[in-house]
């Protein structure tokens, strides 16, 4: 039986990019505002459980994690971020962007 929850946790899990913005003061039209977050790490907690990932240059990130909710914390964010619930469907890898505010006004 630990063999079954150890694959289901191996085959389940997030994926995505974390962004971070604004990245100036004053975004314009046709201008990104928004970059990746590169190595930005990301705290998934639940029941006394814990995992971290560091996301790549491009913001990107992949976790394997056993289905069910966690919360999602990004680590060292100060500005407009609250923890936030995310849901790991069984048997299957999920997307889950995450959007990070700066503090830039």
């Amino acid at each position: 039986m630990a063999v079954v929850a150890v694959l289901a946790a191996l085959l389940s899990g997030l994926y995505g990019v974390v962004t971070r913005g604004p990245t100036k003061p004053v975004c314009q039209v046709d201008m990104p505002c928004s970059a990746p977050y590169s190595r930005a790490t990301l705290v998934f907690t639940r029941s006394g459980a814990m995992r971290k990932v560091t996301t790549d240059g491009q913001g990107k990130y992949r976790v394997a994690l056993p289905a069910g909710l966690w919360s999602l914390r990004v680590q060292s964010s100060q500005f407009g971020w609250a923890p936030r619930t995310v849901t790991v469907p069984r048997g299957r890898y999920a997307r889950v962007n995450v959007d990070v505010d700066t503090g830039i006004r």
